[in-house]
């Protein structure tokens, strides 16, 4: 099934969530401000993604500029951080299967629905 890690207060994770309505797929909404990742779910994601830690943290968040920007961090630590903060968690996040995007452009969305 479709999963959409998703934030209500983000506008580009609401037009994430409005394209999954449209597409007529069934989905889950998993809104990983409340539900907290774990470590094991946060390192599966980023497998999906084919991604590096650091390439899934929201950079301009203010907990990002304050306590972790220009300090030497490995995956490990920026996984931790990400646990410990999701707001740095870049958004919308949509898994299909082993295939996952970050919807942002939102068309990467439509590549694996």
């Amino acid at each position: 099934m479709i999963k959409i890690y998703h934030n209500p207060r983000c506008s580009k994770s609401r037009q994430g969530l409005e394209l999954l309505e449209n597409s007529g797929k069934e989905f889950e909404i998993i809104k990983y401000l409340e539900n907290i990742l774990t470590k094991e779910e946060l390192t599966s994601i980023l497998k999906k993604l084919q991604i590096n830690p650091i390439e899934l943290i929201r950079k301009n968040e203010a907990i990002w500029k304050e306590n972790y920007k220009g300090k030497e961090l490995s995956d490990s630590e920026i996984i931790a951080a990400m646990i410990q903060n999701p707001k740095l968690i870049e958004r919308p996040i949509v898994i299909n299967k082993n295939k996952a995007v970050i919807g942002r452009p939102l068309e990467n969305i439509s590549t694996i629905i």
